[in-house]
């Protein structure tokens, strides 16, 4: 039998040494892929999921490439587009837009429900449409930088199947087929991009993140499973039969990206999918912040 050189040997040697050390990690993750796979298999709703450990960039991934209406979630690549705008000096986030009575749409937001004609800075409006998921600021933002520069934008990024192809509460759209889609996987690539700063540039990443932070966290429901202390910045949507939500959860020890989306829902039935979902992910990204290779729990601040 021929004999293996030296520096084989040692590489196998190695390599054998590596993986026995990842074990514990190993079978972690398999355990909450499988744990995952078998809650949205049990649901009758199409669902897909994609998490992203944001200090790895490993990723978790279940239905990733299925797409997906959107509702209100779409409204993170068109904050992105109003912020790439404002950078190449195509207009300032504080210049003012009218709204007037024809302008307003129904569903959710304020400004339906203010009087006569009003008045907000584009920025003031990017924030209406996040943090309070207004409809009628959306529509008009999405006048100010088109449908097609959102999609031009988009298409530059890699991101092939998410579109803006309608404004907000047309339902006559919707029924044609002109759906905001995505993917867990490209709305989850967005949100690593905008963790980043990889998006436009640092300043321009991070004022976006800072206004998904102020979504109101009741209307979240990945928030159910995650700790009040721990910051989310997440845009959330809701359409009948579809739930969707993006969210970058700011857990110090271990920093992930969710996207999760359903549609075909049945209702009353597997309500808390997006929820457990939401528990289990956090609880494997807590245990890999905060424990050692081998899985006991450390000062995190003793593994750097």
């Amino acid at each position: 039998m021929k004999k293996l050189p030296v520096i084989l040997l040692i590489i196998q040697l190695l390599a054998v040494t590596a993986s026995a050390q990842n074990i514990p990690q190993s079978i972690l993750r398999q355990k909450t892929e499988e744990r995952l796979r078998e809650l949205l298999t049990k649901s009758p709703a199409v669902t897909g999921l994609v998490a992203v450990d944001l200090t790895t960039g490993e990723r978790i991934a279940i239905n990733e490439n299925i797409l997906f209406p959107q509702a209100s979630a779409i409204k993170v690549p068109i904050l992105m587009e109003v912020h790439k705008q404002a950078h190449q000096k195509k207009f300032a986030l504080t210049d003012v837009r009218k709204i007037k009575p024809a302008d307003v749409v129904g569903g959710t937001g304020i400004i339906k429900d203010l009087a006569e004609d009003t008045h907000f800075t584009i920025g003031n409006l990017g924030t209406l449409m996040i943090a309070l998921s207004d409809n009628t600021a959306t529509n008009s933002l999405i006048e100010l930088v088109s449908m097609e520069n959102i999609n031009a934008t988009l298409k530059s990024l890699g991101l092939q199947h998410t579109k803006v192809q309608r404004r907000m509460i047309n339902a006559a759209a919707s029924a044609r087929g002109e759906e905001n889609i995505s993917t867990p996987a490209e709305a989850a690539s967005m949100l690593e991009l905008l963790y980043k700063g990889e998006f436009i540039n640092k300043k321009v990443s991070g004022d976006i993140v800072a206004t998904l932070r102020k979504t109101t966290r009741e209307t979240s429901r990945l928030a159910d499973g995650i700790p009040v202390n721990v910051s989310i910045a997440f845009k959330p949507g809701i359409l009948n039969g579809v739930s969707t939500e993006w969210a970058i959860v700011e857990l110090q020890e271990r920093p992930y990206a969710i996207a999760m989306m359903e549609s075909y829902k049945v209702e009353r039935q597997a309500e808390r999918v997006m929820e457990e979902a939401s528990s289990i992910l956090y609880q494997y990204y807590w245990r890999l912040g905060n424990a050692s290779r081998y899985g006991t729990y450390v000062d995190p601040k003793l593994m750097k």
